[in-house]
């Protein structure tokens, strides 16, 4: 007497098409009034917005993500930083973003005042803007409502969040938050 055959395992379908994930930057410029550099993007995502300059990561070449913004930085504003004038402000992930899919971006402040005039570039328009006129400008939700606040309670710190985009609504959660050298945490840190 033979054993049953075990029973047939199914067999999967074809493999589910990986969701895109981009690994980018976002670079806060300040200049010697303390205004900050926005940039108010002709491209999508987030066209017609303004944002900090940044970009996507060359995974193709293994760049990092200090070497990106260094990179975008040049690039989009003309202004030559090394790895000392970089300070890594946040990690901030975001799954679900409309036409693009998941985003992790590393977020970085130049330590010292840039001078960059204001003008076009291929991207959009850069302009200067004081930090208490940000809620009168058109930026992306996920800026105005978790990454411009988070920045600025954590400058000169630390700080990771995520924000869900799932289904249209927005939902986030601070995942660390380290004060500047010498603070102290907010209540509830």
């Amino acid at each position: 007497m033979t054993p049953p055959a075990p029973p047939a395992s199914p067999r999967p379908g074809p493999p589910a098409a990986p969701t895109r994930y981009v690994v980018a930057t976002l670079c806060f410029l300040f200049d010697a009034e303390g205004r900050v550099l926005l940039l108010e993007r002709s491209r999508p995502p987030n066209r017609n917005l303004h944002s900090p300059i940044g970009g996507k990561l060359e995974t193709a070449i293994g760049e990092s993500p200090a070497a990106c913004a260094a990179r975008e930085i040049h690039e989009e504003a003309g202004v030559t930083v090394d790895a000392a004038d970089l300070h890594l402000a946040g990690v901030v992930s975001e799954s679900d973003f409309p036409g693009v899919g998941h985003l992790l971006m590393f977020l970085y402040e130049v330590t010292r005042p840039v001078a960059v005039p204001p003008g076009a570039i291929d991207e959009g328009r850069l302009a200067w803007h004081a930090p208490e006129d940000l809620p009168g400008l058109a930026v992306p939700q996920t800026d105005r409502e978790v990454i411009w606040p988070l920045f600025l309670a954590n400058r000169g710190g630390f700080f990771a969040a995520h924000i869900d985009l799932a289904g249209g609504r927005l939902r986030w959660r601070l995942e660390a938050g380290l004060p500047a050298a010498g603070g102290t945490p907010e209540p509830g840190d």
